[in-house]
């Protein structure tokens, strides 16, 4: 039995935290198809083996992590943007079977598809006994 109203599915477990810059990174659109969550996120510059995602726990967590490029030439940069490192968000999901879920990567943006949980009704008259 699931005490967490459904309304709280999929919310960013960093809201509560603040944003921080990982998180601003690796945005991210949530929506609702085919009776399915749908969660779509760029995460550009990423190889597929660079990104993990993770269920457990009642979270799914998306990690994508990559090391810095190999200076082994020394190059003397004039700018330097890109960055490299751990990038990671996690978002409540509930109690769902981690075997239903599907993910793929394709062209820097991560697709994860999360079964909706069944509704259960929640509101019952409850007789009281003498």
């Amino acid at each position: 039995m699931n005490l967490i109203p459904r309304s709280f599915y999929l919310d960013d477990f960093f809201d509560d935290f603040g944003a921080s810059k990982n998180t601003e990174d690796m945005k991210c659109d949530i929506y609702e198809k085919a009776g399915n969550y749908n969660i779509e996120m760029d995460i550009p510059g990423f190889d597929k083996n660079d990104v993990s995602v993770e269920s457990d726990k009642g979270y799914l967590t998306i990690t994508a992590e990559k090391s810095s490029e190999d200076n082994s030439d020394k190059k003397n940069y004039i700018r330097r943007e890109r960055t490299y490192g751990k990038y990671q968000r996690s978002f409540y999901i509930g109690d769902i079977d981690s075997e239903k879920i599907k993910a793929e990567f394709k062209n820097g943006i991560l697709k994860v598809i999360i079964p909706k949980p069944e509704e259960v009704e929640t509101k019952k008259h409850i007789e009281i006994e003498e």
